[in-house]
């Protein structure tokens, strides 16, 4: 059986399903505190976060008896976490806040944490918020004798004013960001591994072969 059957339904050791589940979290907190309840946004942003959880642990189980199903499922996956990127760069756009680039200091330091919780992230939130409000605008520029440049302090960077909703929502980007680029590698190999091996046809094909050829043996 374990030639038909192969191991399967290990999603919670996949890193997209962790990424993807931290994401969802963080988006019914977020909408929580930032998105009217009685929109449809808010309902469209928390079932997006949670499709992208629920299909890659449906593909993962699926994956028994049918690869092509996994392959669909996981790129269902990919598709509502893009979908879920949108509205948080949307809710961003309609409200003038800034959208961060992945280098900026902000993300960086979002980025060597790696908040594996969403108590880890609210506390990062927290956290770039003291730093904003505590202190100026890291502009300190320290004047190079020898070349007459301007020198920032290594890990410093600009402390912006960003409100919490703000920092929050380029948090949730970062995080979407990294759990696509696994879901596009895990469909690449899923797609690599059905071309090479077939699906579940296929072995069972390969299994009832095997078995006619020893008993003619």
């Amino acid at each position: 059986m374990s030639e038909l059957i192969p191991k399967h339904g290990g999603y919670r050791n996949l890193k997209s399903f962790q990424v993807a589940q931290l994401v969802y979290d963080v988006t019914v907190r977020f909408c929580e505190r930032y998105v009217d309840r009685r929109s449809r946004t808010h309902d469209q942003m928390i079932q997006a976060a949670r499709s992208g959880v629920q299909n890659i642990a449906e593909g993962s189980q699926a994956s028994a008896t049918s690869k092509k199903m996994e392959l669909k499922l996981t790129q269902v996956a990919r598709a509502s976490l893009e979908e879920l990127k949108l509205d948080f760069e949307d809710f961003l756009r309609h409200r003038g806040l800034k959208t961060l680039e992945p280098n900026h200091p902000v993300l960086t330091r979002f980025k060597q944490q790696k908040p594996p919780t969403i108590e880890a992230f609210s506390a990062w939130v927290a956290e770039e918020r003291k730093m904003s409000t505590d202190r100026p605008a890291r502009t300190q520029r320290d004047k190079d004798t020898s070349s007459g440049e301007l020198s920032v302090p290594v890990g410093g960077g600009p402390c912006e004013s960003l409100s919490s909703a703000c920092l929050a929502a380029n948090g949730a980007l970062s995080l979407l960001n990294l759990a696509c680029h696994f879901l596009d590698r895990q469909v690449e190999r899923l797609a690599r591994d059905f071309e090479s091996e077939g699906g579940f046809t296929e072995r069972l094909y390969r299994v009832r072969s095997e078995k006619r050829k020893r008993q003619e043996q």
